[in-house]
């Protein structure tokens, strides 16, 4: 059996004059947690709606276990989706709605309420299956519709942003619910959201979008700490990005002076973006920092103070364990590894 559950080749999709995938490429291996990441209108949706045959591509073939089900109509794909919306029957308590797709397979009464109840232990509703939905709360109604999702045992879960509509408290609970009913069934779960944080703490597997194309696939740590591109780095956490030259392997500079770092294989004094991460500068003395700066702000975030300093004209974003007076010198210090180099975005 292949590694390989889900293959798009060149996928393209227009709306009208609207072109939101161009030439999309993605491999989704099974048994993984997929998180499908980028702003508003980078076509993460009309990737998962593809995935889930209710869109077709312009172009492009879609593929599942290497037989291609571009044409297949979503009934006929092994997969089942959770929208934002939850999409469940008002007229039907908990228990029918979770029972609702195993009645149309015709399956035996008694199987079905195995089946249910079983569902029902997994995300954590036992007694609640004469319940109306609209006597739930929102987490309640997205736990239902999960497991009526699940309770046909698909091979692939489709999730198009299910906890958009959940306060910061519960959608954290339902992350590492989510996570650990994926690492339970241990099925393929394609998850679409706009929230780094959300993307970094449940997926194996972070693929990047904007405007229509993956610019980066990978593990949370490596997006995070080696990104690909300037929008990459900016978009998934919080970064400096200065501009610098790359003189050598292994020596850059900027902000007027030249910094050890660990990257290879760019030109001889090539133009790059240079990335430093808030929480890998370190505050020292004046005399001690390989730059010197003035505090302009400080604030207390829960787990560490968030500082503005200014240091050769660039304003560094400091998040450090230890407040710093506003106005006060400061010098700041990083080391090579934590000084990340990539090449200029062509204009």
């Amino acid at each position: 059996m292949s590694k390989q559950i889900i293959r798009l080749d060149n996928v393209s999709k227009s709306f009208d004059t609207t072109e939101v995938l161009r030439n999309l490429n993605l491999s989704i291996d099974r048994h993984t947690f997929v998180t499908l990441l980028g702003p508003s209108g980078c076509g993460k949706t009309t990737t998962l709606r593809i995935i889930g045959g209710f869109e077709k591509p312009s172009s492009g073939r879609v593929y599942y276990d290497d037989t291609d089900i571009t044409d297949f109509a979503p009934y006929k794909r092994k997969l089942n989706t959770v929208f934002q919306k939850y999409a469940l029957f008002p007229h039907m308590d908990v228990y029918e709605n979770i029972a609702f797709g195993l009645h149309l397979k015709k399956m035996p009464s008694s199987q079905i309420d195995e089946k249910v109840k079983n569902m029902l232990r997994m995300v954590n509703l036992q007694g609640y299956e004469k319940r109306n939905i609209d006597s739930l709360s929102g987490g309640q109604q997205q736990r239902v519709a999960i497991a009526r999702a699940l309770v046909n045992e698909p091979e692939v879960l489709l999730l198009d942003e299910p906890l958009g509509a959940l306060d910061l408290k519960l959608r954290k609970d339902m992350q590492l619910e989510l996570k650990n009913i994926q690492q339970a069934l241990g099925i393929t779960f394609v998850y679409v959201t706009h929230d780094q944080e959300e993307a970094l703490t449940m997926s194996d597997t972070i693929v990047v979008m904007h405007n229509g194309v993956v610019l980066q696939q990978g593990t949370p740590q490596d997006i995070y700490n080696e990104p690909q591109n300037a929008f990459v780095a900016d978009f998934i956490g919080e970064s400096n990005i200065i501009d610098g030259i790359m003189h050598e392997d292994k020596l850059v500079s900027f902000c007027g002076r030249k910094f050890e770092c660990v990257d290879t294989g760019f030109a001889k004094d090539e133009n790059v973006d240079v990335v430093i991460r808030p929480e890998d500068l370190k505050v020292v003395s004046p005399e001690e920092g390989l730059l010197c700066g003035v505090v302009k702000s400080c604030i207390f975030k829960g787990v560490h103070y968030e500082m503005c300093v200014v240091a050769n004209d660039y304003k560094f974003l400091v998040q450090s364990t230890l407040a710093s007076e506003p106005g006060s010198m400061v010098g700041l210090s990083v080391v090579p590894f934590d000084i990340h180099i990539m090449h200029k975005e062509a204009k």
